[in-house]
């Protein structure tokens, strides 16, 4: 029995460890309208995790869109703050991008959190960037609804503002909140802090840095110039030093790399 057990977990340490989740940033940016119902219904279908931007228009309602304002991504012009979601309705999100996506709308938060439901994707993880502070509770709450909240990870001004991070959870303590590591040189103040389940990397740390964050119940999230770009070479860096996820452009190809690495090792 001693020996069988034994065999059995010699067989398990050397068993590849799963690959990073490939985050999709603001979605499959190459192939479809950033941050539209086509783009995350797609990231769906290809199993690609989604990194999503969260503003309020001018009377509340949380919507996904990176900048601040809608002049590069929609046929508008103004600032998202300063539009009703009416008027952002009137917009089109798609046919900047390919006139084959004419008719494609700036989604509200809570139509992307009903999307992952109604598609029944329980194990996509969301990297959602708050780019304004006191939508904290709403964003939960929203989560909440549709139970999506475990899928959650928390970037933005969360990763630099201890005080959103509290917000966070105050209004769930179940929130995944990452905090921001600049460099192997920050990792002790990531590692203590209490406020943060995530380390949001923007270097590529080694396999004894990744251990640590581990043991110490945290996770990785390796982001940054390093990876956003098409990086074969630091992909297959992050990949085997065990990061928990990958932020990057270029999604599908990173995960094109790594299934040419598995076949010619």
């Amino acid at each position: 029995m001693a020996r069988a057990l034994f065999v059995l977990l010699a067989v398990a340490s050397l068993a590849p460890a799963a690959d990073p989740v490939v985050v999709g940033h603001r979605g499959l940016v190459k192939h479809a309208p950033e941050e539209t119902h086509a783009n995350f219904a797609a990231c769906i279908d290809l199993r690609v995790a989604i990194e999503l931007d969260v503003r309020r228009t001018r009377d509340g309602q949380l919507v996904c869109l990176h900048d601040d304002t809608v002049n590069r991504t929609t046929t508008g012009t103004g600032k998202v703050g300063e539009l009703s979601l009416r008027e952002l309705r009137l917009l089109d999100a798609g046919k900047k991008f390919d006139p084959t996506f004419a008719g494609e709308k700036v989604p509200t938060l809570e139509e992307v959190f009903a999307l992952i439901r109604d598609r029944k994707a329980t194990s996509l993880l969301v990297a959602v960037d708050l780019k304004e502070a006191d939508c904290e509770a709403d964003v939960v709450k929203l989560a909440d609804k549709y139970g999506v909240l475990k899928q959650l990870v928390f970037i933005g001004i969360t990763i630099e503002k201890p005080t959103v991070r509290e917000k966070l959870l105050e209004a769930n303590k179940a929130a995944a909140c990452a905090a921001l590591c600049p460099a192997a040189g920050k990792l002790d103040d990531a590692l203590a802090d209490k406020t943060c389940s995530w380390v949001y990397v923007r270097f590529i740390p080694t396999a004894d840095e990744v251990k640590r964050v581990h043991a110490a119940g945290k996770k990785v999230f390796l982001v940054g110039p390093l990876v956003m770009g098409n990086e074969p070479d630091n992909w297959a860096k992050g990949r085997a030093a065990g990061v928990d996820a990958l932020l990057t452009d270029y999604p599908l190809e990173c995960r094109a790399s790594w299934r040419t690495e598995k076949k010619n090792p």
